[in-house]
């Protein structure tokens, strides 16, 4: 009944996001999800992350055959597409498979396996989905709300030193090897979410259920909550706001070279394309959230983890496309979001709750800061720069602290040894 419920809910909101980008002219998640069974899909790697994903329920055998037939489907679609001149990408058989592997739960199997089966296929779905449905908010952003908060974030950045600045020009120094490889590592990041989600469901199938908690389930909530906060506090970033990038609305060309004069903030207008996606950067949050679930892996996953942590900031602020407070307020927001999904796993007490609504609180106040105290901000960087810098850290303690206990009272207790016999 709950995984009812959860799929009848996760139904009604794409119906509804649908339902709002046709308002606005647009098309919706559930549209993009039913163009690509035939059309040229917008990321292959990620339908094929969203297979791979699913298989996690199949036998070894299962999935060869699994794999091989959404194989052999693209291979039939590049034949047609290039048969008749269309766009050409790959990605149509592994949505083919999903979508198969749901029909056969439905039809071909019963009970346990059935509900095993249909959440392999949900995971793989969801994954795609919620790629899809961001992809919609973003677009909705961009449509309602005609004026940015820039100057506001721009101004309180000044506490932290503003690196956006200085990091867009160490970018620009080490071009054209760190521009590509920050691009490939911000671009692939959801395809990085599914393979440390495939190391840690690696033993659905011989277990036959699913570990109560794992990465696939955070990343999904953040988002899904994130773009709400982009409609109450929209950005647009650096690059946009201040660069080249924001065309004839940008307040000026002077990103990355030059620091802008900004006295009193106010919003300014800007174009009806350029999504309001900065605060919090969720990147910086879902990077993060990859970082905490790499701890529990082997080494090489835990090198990867803090790799891909260290190059997606300094792809958010040496591309421009966040200040450092975004990534402060993203910081606070993934450890949030990620206690609460662990508090659902295991159950809550009293430490979650506090851990939980410690974060929310702080993550609250870093969003009223950002929009009434900047010029105090600006004026003070020595007293609010460590501020907001010890206001995410107590998050990061209070996580690490609460994880740490739950740890090990998940621990099991050791076997008294056995008393050894008298001697006679």
């Amino acid at each position: 009944m709950l995984w009812a419920a959860a799929g009848v809910a996760t139904l009604g909101f794409l119906i509804a996001l649908e339902v709002t980008a046709r308002r606005y002219g647009l098309p919706g998640p559930v549209t993009h999800h039913a163009r690509e069974l035939v059309f040229a899909p917008d990321s292959g790697p990620l339908l094929y992350a969203g297979l791979a994903l699913a298989m996690v329920v199949l036998t070894w055998r299962q999935r060869l055959v699994a794999a091989g037939t959404a194989i052999g489907v693209d291979v039939v679609f590049f034949l047609v597409r290039w048969a008749a001149g269309a766009e050409m990408n790959f990605g149509n058989g592994a949505l083919w498979v999903v979508l198969g592997l749901a029909v056969v739960a439905v039809t071909r199997r019963t009970g346990a396996e059935r509900l095993l089966l249909l959440k392999g296929s949900g995971l793989g779905l969801l994954l795609v989905a919620g790629h899809k449905t961001g992809d919609t908010w973003l677009l909705i952003t961009s449509k309602t709300r005609p004026t940015v908060l820039d100057p506001y974030v721009a101004l309180a950045d000044r506490a932290l030193g503003d690196p956006s600045w200085l990091a867009g020009r160490i970018v620009e120094a080490t071009d054209p090897v760190g521009p590509f490889l920050l691009h490939v590592v911000y671009g692939q990041l959801p395809l990085a979410a599914a393979l440390v989600g495939l190391y840690q469901l690696r033993r659905v199938a011989v277990e036959r259920r699913f570990p109560a908690h794992h990465l696939v389930r955070t990343f999904l909530v953040i988002g899904l909550l994130g773009p709400a906060v982009y409609m109450i506090f929209p950005v647009v970033g650096p690059v946009y706001a201040y660069g080249a990038d924001g065309g004839a609305w940008a307040v000026g060309h002077l990103w990355p070279d030059t620091l802008p004069s900004i006295g009193t903030p106010h919003p300014v207008p800007f174009d009806g394309i350029t999504p309001r996606n900065c605060m919090p950067s969720l990147h910086t949050a879902w990077a993060v959230t990859l970082f905490v679930h790499t701890r529990e892996g082997s080494r090489a996953m835990r090198y990867a983890g803090t790799f891909w942590l260290v190059a997606t900031l300094s792809a958010t602020l040496g591309f421009g496309y966040h200040y450092g407070v975004d990534l402060v307020a993203g910081v606070v927001f993934a450890l949030t979001v990620e206690a609460a999904m662990r508090a659902l796993a295991r159950g809550w007490d009293r430490p979650a709750t506090w851990l939980v609504v410690h974060g929310a609180t702080v993550f609250t106040v870093l969003l009223v800061s950002y929009r009434w105290l900047p010029e105090r901000m600006a004026a003070y960087p020595w007293a609010f720069g460590p501020l907001l810098l010890l206001l995410m850290a107590s998050v990061i303690h209070g996580y690490a602290r609460a994880t740490a206990r739950w740890e090990t009272t998940a621990a099991p207790a050791r076997p008294a040894p056995e008393p050894r016999p008298e001697p006679v």
